[in-house]
């Protein structure tokens, strides 16, 4: 009898076996241990060159597939402990959108009535998701890439679509630490740049005075910015500089994983929360500060009848947890299989939610003291020309006799009258890099001692996009550091490697036109593409997975049992918001003509320009290219293409125990010409693949448990035949 050793699994498992009644390998029905040998008499009696096949439990080795089954093995990082997993959770998923998003939408869509459909959505899409991808990386201990793979190989696109996507975000992302950096350097010097504007032989340059003092250091002293994306103006060296800069320090934070990173969020994720609760403490003794309040949380109940405002609430809630970039998922695999992934799951939505309104108390109070400023300076202007034109009594009126003259006069605003309005100053805040690097600038040079408001403000934003960059470099790197072809080589050389090749992509956001290739990327790169990845994320873990399976993961590892309201959310709610806001995100992209914002010198103000086609057809290109694995994997596994996870030679096949059928996977086109032998499986055996956890391991990924045990019986009509062939090399 000829015996082949198995030493690894490889491809798809049907292993463990059992031995049949009287067999070489042992008693009966027994079943086989760690290194057992199982002997087929009946098959043997069918083919007189019999085969005994030895199986083991050792752990997967790989073969250098680039779309690879990553290992759960002990070599697998962890976190030092829980504090800095949770710091960690917390500077990734607390980010810039914080500061600089959720108070402008709250603005834009009704103030306090924005609250109630942002936790709506919080409820319904942000938590749900959110234990999706932490509980799949905990349970299974792998990176993107190897837990989807590893739930079913047809899926493994989805971990190379996100890390794609990863990539193009984190390419601009790193962009405004660059600028923050450049205003951080900026800010010790007293006064500050951006307080007055740059005179030429003792006169003021013409185009600051048509803007303003901040806008005109943001977009010609900062950016230098080109007239439009044609036009782009060369390389900004001091741009350059800083973005060097900014991929060095992201560099050494990251280059051995969590190991280095997980000491730095200490800082990242803690130093914010002080920088705001000095902010609000200091805005809310300054005049103005109330009304800035009143103006941002005063509902309008009206407001929640408008689609947009629901579609713009999820949105947020989406985008604010930074769900599908896998980087959740690798923070979830360092953790140990019994961490409270649920109680993590709760603590940091709370803790994102509240950050999102306490960050919106600090900027708006600000701004109201901003806007009080303003309205100040266009009365002391507007009181003596009103005066001059007869219009009031004399220069000293009150600020209520000069409001009630604008009600009487029909034509003020061509007499060149303000309407000094507290309520319009208000509605014309901005958001993104506006509100940082405009409004909030212009707000803090009317502190007391401003220079050092500029650096805890700046250290703030820079704290805050580190963070947020640190988990998104890590779902990208976990990916690679799980690729079999690069296992060989150091974390410190791949990081580097990567460090380099976006610093290197990224000087196209160091050009006079830098700026609105930022609005490109952020608007198209990290949008479809991040969305149509959970969508199918979820689709994975519920119904390919199994929801009940998934339940069950969730009780073995943290003692609760997700009751009704994850049911629903999970199979139902979830899903369909996704798809709303997929649909609605493409509908508003093909109804509404894309364009970005460019700055005019001629009139000192921000216009909005179309596309060129040339750069739609380059934001369509990253859409796609951001998407395409997920199908060419189906396709090339679907119709074996390539013999991906297919390891016939080492006599020994994978399955993965899912709720579909991997029939199609295992058939004879998977199985190399060679000496064939008949296996069959229990009639209790089907397609659907019932859950088995006889042999759970919580230490190894599912793949490597809860697999259905075969016993070779004599031929029989009754039994449906699994054919296996062994190659002898």
């Amino acid at each position: 009898m000829v015996s082949k050793a198995v030493d690894n699994r490889n491809g798809h498992e049907l292993a463990p076996l059992r031995s049949g009644a009287g067999g070489a390998g042992g008693a009966g029905g027994g079943v086989l241990g760690p290194q057992a040998q199982v002997a087929v008499p009946s098959a043997a009696q069918a083919d007189p060159s019999g085969v005994t096949i030895v199986v083991t439990h050792a752990p997967p080795q790989h073969r250098g597939s680039i779309i690879s089954r990553a290992s759960a093995g002990p070599e697998r990082a962890a976190w030092s402990n829980k504090m800095q997993f949770f710091l960690s959770i917390i500077g990734y998923s607390v980010g810039l959108g914080n500061i600089w998003r959720f108070p402008y939408l709250c603005q834009l869509h009704g103030g306090g009535a924005f609250l109630l459909p942002f936790a709506v959505m919080l409820i319904l899409e942000g938590i749900p998701l959110f234990l999706i991808e932490l509980g799949i990386g905990q349970k299974m201990r792998l990176g993107s890439m190897g837990v989807w793979n590893t739930i079913h190989p047809w899926l493994g696109g989805i971990g190379l679509a996100s890390c794609i996507v990863t990539f193009f975000v984190a390419l601009y992302y790193n962009v405004i630490i660059t600028w923050v950096f450049f205003y951080l350097f900026n800010s010790v010097r007293s006064p500050l740049p951006w307080a007055d504007c740059p005179q030429v032989n003792g006169t003021a340059v013409a185009e600051c005075l048509r803007s303003s003092e901040t806008a005109y250091f943001w977009y010609r002293t900062t950016l230098d910015a080109s007239p439009s994306m044609e036009a782009p103006g060369g390389l900004k060296w001091w741009i350059v500089l800083c973005l060097l800069l900014a991929w060095i320090v992201v560099f050494f934070i990251t280059m051995k994983g969590i190991q280095s990173s997980g000491k730095v969020v200490y800082f990242t994720s803690m130093f914010p929360y002080v920088v705001l609760t000095i902010f609000l403490i200091r805005g809310l003794t300054l005049p103005g500060a109330s009304a800035g309040l009143i103006h941002l949380y005063t509902p309008k109940v009206e407001k929640l009848l408008n689609p947009d405002v629901w579609r713009e609430a999820a949105t947020q809630v989406f985008y604010s947890f930074g769900l599908a970039f896998g980087s959740l998922i690798a923070f979830g695999s360092y953790n140990p299989p019994k961490n409270n992934v649920v109680r993590d799951v709760v603590l940091v939505s709370v803790c994102n939610a509240f950050t999102a309104i306490y960050a919106s108390l600090v900027v708006f109070a600000i701004l109201g003291f901003k806007a009080h400023l303003n309205v100040e300076r266009c009365l002391e202007t507007s009181k003596p020309l009103a005066a001059s034109l007869g219009l009031l009594p004399n220069a000293n009126a009150t600020h209520e006799e000069y409001y009630s003259m604008l009600q009487r006069t029909a034509n003020h605003t061509a007499m060149g009258l303000g309407e000094c309005s507290m309520t319009q100053q208000l509605d014309e805040a901005a958001e993104g890099t506006g509100l940082a690097f405009i409004v909030f600038a212009q707000a803090i040079v009317e502190l007391p001692v401003a220079p050092f408001w500029s650096v805890i403000f700046f250290l703030m934003l820079l704290a805050l996009g580190i963070g947020s960059q640190i988990g998104i470099l890590e779902g990208m790197l976990c990916t690679i550091f799980d690729i079999d072809l690069l296992k060989r080589i150091r974390k410190e050389y791949i990081t580097a490697g990567v460090c380099l090749v976006c610093f290197l992509v990224g000087l196209l956001f160091a050009s006079g036109a830098g700026e609105y290739w930022l609005q490109l990327f952020d608007s198209f790169a990290g949008t479809v593409g991040l969305v149509i990845i959970a969508l199918l994320e979820m689709i994975a873990v519920i119904y390919v997975y199994g929801h009940e399976r998934f339940t069950q993961d969730i009780e073995d590892m943290t003692g609760y049992r997700p009751g009704w309201y994850w049911q629903i959310t999970w199979r139902f709610l979830s899903p369909l918001i996704m798809t709303g806001i997929l649909v609605s995100s493409i509908g508003y992209m093909v109804i509404n003509t894309p364009k970005y914002k460019a700055w005019d010198a001629d009139t000192g103000k921000v216009v909005a320009r179309e596309y060129p086609p040339w750069v739609l057809v380059i934001a369509i290109t990253m859409i796609l290219v951001g998407i395409l694995p997920i199908p060419l994997v189906f396709l090339l596994r679907r119709f074996q293409c390539l013999r991906f996870d297919i390891n016939i030679s080492q006599g020994v096949i994978r399955r993965i125990d899912t709720t579909v059928s991997t029939k199609e996977m295992m058939g004879d086109q998977d199985v190399p010409r060679g000496l064939k032998r008949h296996f069959y499986m229990d009639d209790e055996y089907h397609d659907d693949f019932p859950d088995s956890d006889d042999d759970d391991d919580d230490d190894m990924p599912p793949s490597t448990t809860n697999n259905r045990r075969l016993a070779p019986l004599p031929l029989s009509p009754k039994k449906k035949a699994f054919k296996m062939e062994v190659m002898d090399f």
